[in-house]
């Protein structure tokens, strides 16, 4: 059995007495789509800076492709591409300027730059916008411009810190399917972290991350799938009050969420209809719905899955 591109074991950092992640361990293998959820606060843009080798290691250990990231930093540097949440590209420069330079940075030049830029150009779909100013460009133009300079030098890994970060809903659907295509037709292993569920359900595998800690690992079906039923929800102006009477009258667990209650429960349907006929009238609203990986979060937590700056 091949050996993971990508392990991450035991990894804890600091930034004073505030520690953003503590014993994380998780591997991703060669060609997956491998996400890292949060919400902020969570610790995955401190294990994004790691990865990229833009934090040196504190505790634990990171090896790509078997080499060890804190004694060969820059061997792993010519393992990865990096796409960073902020824009980085010049907006005077033509597409193919922005592209040459970026690939002089990693020592390519002349007819091997030339094909680089070409290739990279085409696998986006910016080949014929190279004599384009980068200004020129819509958002999600300028974000495939940007992947494809962390692709010149033809790293195993794609790493990407929330690629979709002010792009209309439109056109981050569209960059997903280009992320597909980019893994499909090129084996590229893609690492990304992002805040947002829906995108998570687009990984083959991830790892929610809270307060430093990994809660959650696995497929996103494989995670909804543990839910073990459909989840109840139950506004009400005392829900706490409510929660300990549904306890007693049905032996199930209300989690209190603000104003209402959460349930999760293998039959839903029949547990609503006889928690509207028992308590319908300290009852505002009922609704009912499949799990989602927020309710894993829940699950896990005990808190919604909320921005914080914990």
């Amino acid at each position: 059995m091949p050996s993971p591109l990508l392990e991450v074991a035991n990894v804890a950092f600091r930034y004073g007495d505030r520690r953003a992640l503590d014993g994380v361990s998780f591997s991703v293998d060669e060609g997956e789509l491998f996400g890292l959820l949060g919400p902020n606060g969570g610790g995955k843009t401190t294990l994004f800076r790691l990865v990229a080798t833009l934090l040196p290691l504190q505790d634990g250990s990171i090896r790509l492709g078997g080499v060890d990231l804190a004694r060969q930093p820059d061997d792993v540097r010519r393992l990865i591409g990096v796409t960073f949440q902020s824009p980085s590209l010049d907006g005077k420069l033509t597409i193919r300027e922005n592209l040459v330079h970026q690939g002089q940075l990693y020592g390519l030049f002349g007819p091997a730059l030339a094909e680089r830029v070409g290739a990279c150009a085409q696998a986006v779909g910016v080949a014929d916008r190279l004599s384009d100013r980068a200004e020129t460009l819509s958002g999600g133009l300028k974000r495939r411009v940007e992947i494809a300079k962390s692709l010149l030098h033809a790293p195993r890994v794609l790493v990407l810190d929330e690629p979709t970060t002010g792009l209309d809903p439109g056109v981050r659907n569209d960059l997903w399917e280009f992320l597909f295509a980019l893994r499909r037709d090129h084996n590229v292993t893609i690492l990304v972290t992002t805040h947002l569920m829906d995108e998570a359900e687009h990984c083959d595998r991830l790892a929610i991350l809270d307060r430093g800690r990994i809660v959650a690992l696995g497929t996103p079906a494989g995670l909804r799938s543990e839910i073990g039923g459909e989840c109840l929800t139950i506004r009400t102006s005392q829900p706490a009050a409510l929660a300990a009477r549904l306890t007693d009258h049905f032996h199930v667990e209300p989690r209190v969420l603000d104003d209402a209650l959460r349930i999760e429960h293998a039959q839903a349907l029949n547990l609503l209809r006889d928690i509207a006929a028992a308590f319908g009238d300290e009852i505002a609203a009922l609704s009912i719905s499949k799990p989602t990986l927020e309710d894993v979060f829940l699950a896990r937590t005990g808190r919604r899955f909320v921005d914080s700056d914990v």
